[in-house]
């Protein structure tokens, strides 16, 4: 892992190497995205009331933070994308994490850079928590852009893809409903849980289950992965589990601390 500016390592490294790479950039909210971790402990003269009327007090144990705001998001993010595409192997593929907001941008912007034939795929990873708005249908989802270096050639193993419950198992037959489904570009997953044992506290962790489904079918064991927007390296834990090498890169060093404990390196 390396803790750098990925516009001056993304150079460096060798053509055509990866058979995979995702990044989760910054979603360009326009706010400050800040994350507090809190410690509770069971406490006589604590300030929080729970269950069974005992009392708890809070410590803070960390603070993460960083400025999610550009002025010409596109032009932030295509030399990165441009750069992505050389460094991926002829069957890579590459996955651009996005906000709703960006998305149509971004995606504009990759058909130029890798031609409209390699877009693979429009994910939606959907979920459901945090404030509801009640004057507009509140948003709910991420999109994942699946680009291709080489639409004959792309790796994409979908046996290896964990199958998922049918959402009307009656309908299948008891054979198949026990085997379950292949995922398809939607998909239904929850956050990483507060409480989780995934929860690093990091502001933007993404779930291992989106990650693992992204890892499954477009690597393959001992292949190369790259993650040049890492955060709280999910990316590396996912490639790590399924017998993957990993290249993760992040200016941020409150997220390098976080990756450095996460994978004990």
């Amino acid at each position: 892992m390396l803790e750098a500016d990925c516009a001056q390592v993304l150079p460096r490294l060798p053509d055509a190497a990866f058979e995979l790479i995702y990044i989760d950039p910054p979603f360009n909210t326009g706010a400050t995205r800040r994350h507090r971790r809190l410690e509770v402990t069971r406490d006589a003269a604590g300030e929080r009331v729970g269950f069974g009327g005992h009392r708890y007090r809070s410590t803070a144990v960390g603070e993460m933070d960083y400025a999610d705001r550009f002025d010409d998001y596109v032009g932030f993010l295509a030399p990165k994308l441009e750069r992505a595409r050389e460094l991926l192997a002829p069957e890579g593929t590459l996955y651009v994490h996005l906000d709703y907001r960006e998305a149509h941008y971004v995606k504009v912007a990759l058909d130029a850079i890798f031609g409209r034939d390699c877009f693979l795929n429009e994910i939606i990873w959907a979920y459901d928590y945090g404030g509801k708005p009640t004057r507009r249908w509140p948003a709910k989802h991420d999109t994942i852009l699946v680009y291709v270096r080489d639409r004959e050639r792309h790796l994409f193993d979908a046996d290896a893809v964990e199958r998922e419950p049918y959402m009307a198992p009656g309908l299948v037959g008891p054979q198949k409903a026990a085997r379950g489904k292949r995922p398809t570009d939607t998909w239904w997953h929850t956050i990483v849980a507060t409480a989780g044992h995934e929860r690093t506290g990091y502001p933007t962790q993404k779930p291992e289950g989106v990650l693992r489904r992204i890892v499954a079918a477009s690597s393959r064991p001992g292949g190369w992965c790259l993650d040049f927007f890492a955060g709280s390296g999910t990316l590396g834990a996912v490639c790590a589990q399924l017998g993957r090498h990993y290249v993760l890169i992040d200016s941020n060093p409150q997220a390098i601390a976080v990756i450095r404990k996460r994978l004990g390196s």
